[in-house]
């Protein structure tokens, strides 16, 4: 049988995908990856992609986090779940997510110099807080937002 193109295969959808993503906050800083494949190809992002059948959503978190940054990592909690619509220049839906980010913790063992890009990473990195609107980065606001939540929610449960 003849291999099939996921990507491909995702542009023009009749129904939406759902995808998962983690974001992961370790001394101040976040992970990020840069996308090899669309959508967002060359984009910073969090780490995450589509849902297998049959695969919960913590699996997949943690089955993405592997794939695209050799990091096992715990999902703590839902942070939130947003819409990612890409529409052409004919007005079709190319691409259509609904996205459900997690707060992840490094599992035990796991150091922040582990991390390696995979997978449809181009790159993976730990980026301060701080260095986040660097123009480097380029993060849609929408990530910009959930990281922010995700460092929130670590210092309050720091507290």
């Amino acid at each position: 049988m003849p291999k099939v193109d996921e990507a491909a295969s995702r542009m023009y959808p009749t129904v939406p995908r759902v995808g998962v993503a983690g974001v992961v906050i370790s001394e101040g800083c976040v992970l990020l990856i840069r996308r090899g494949r669309e959508p967002m190809v060359g984009r910073w992002s969090v780490p995450g992609g589509v849902l297998e059948l049959g695969e919960t959503m913590a699996a997949g978190v943690r089955r993405e986090l592997v794939e695209e940054t050799g990091l096992r990592v715990t999902p703590m909690a839902v942070l939130t779940a947003i819409d990612r619509i890409d529409v052409d220049e004919h007005g079709r839906v190319r691409y259509q997510y609904v996205v459900v980010d997690w707060l992840c913790g490094l599992e035990a063992g796991q150091g922040m110099e582990a991390v390696v890009s995979g997978d449809d990473a181009m790159d993976a990195r730990w980026v301060r807080r701080k260095d986040l609107l660097l123009a480097e980065y380029d993060l849609a606001e929408v990530t910009l937002d959930v990281i922010e939540k995700a460092f929130e929610y670590v210092e309050e449960l720091s507290r």
